[in-house]
């Protein structure tokens, strides 16, 4: 399951474990990103809390977590390759991954039809 904020993140959720990244509409309308600053594992964080920052040759923009939970890991493969935010926002470019505290928070979500036309309303 794959649930999106109106700030365009992403989480897919397996169990109690989510991984979250920025939507290809939000890698679309930065660029090429140039720097990501990721959260420490360990670290916890509350919905809407701003855990991240990317930075492109655009615009600099922080990264809030949809849920809840502590961060069980960080996409390291994004160190050595920024791109796969731009080429791959869905699968090799996400950003950390995070146990999720209350399952209830996803309910506030959107899925992706109704991500799609709340971008929509964007254009």
């Amino acid at each position: 399951m794959i649930k999106y904020s109106k700030d365009h993140e992403w989480i897919r959720v397996d169990g109690d474990q989510g991984v979250v990244g920025i939507s290809d509409y939000a890698q679309e309308s930065l660029g090429d990103i140039v720097f990501v600053e990721l959260p420490e594992v360990g670290a916890s964080f509350s919905s809407k809390d701003e855990v991240a920052v990317v930075e492109s040759v655009k615009a600099a923009s922080e990264i809030y977590t949809p849920v809840g939970g502590e961060i069980t890991a960080v996409n390291k493969d994004l160190a050595g390759d920024l791109s796969l935010v731009n080429s791959s926002p869905m699968e090799g470019g996400w950003f950390y991954k995070i146990k999720i505290s209350d399952l209830s928070e996803l309910d506030r979500l959107m899925d992706e039809a109704a991500y799609n036309k709340y971008v929509e309303t964007l254009s």
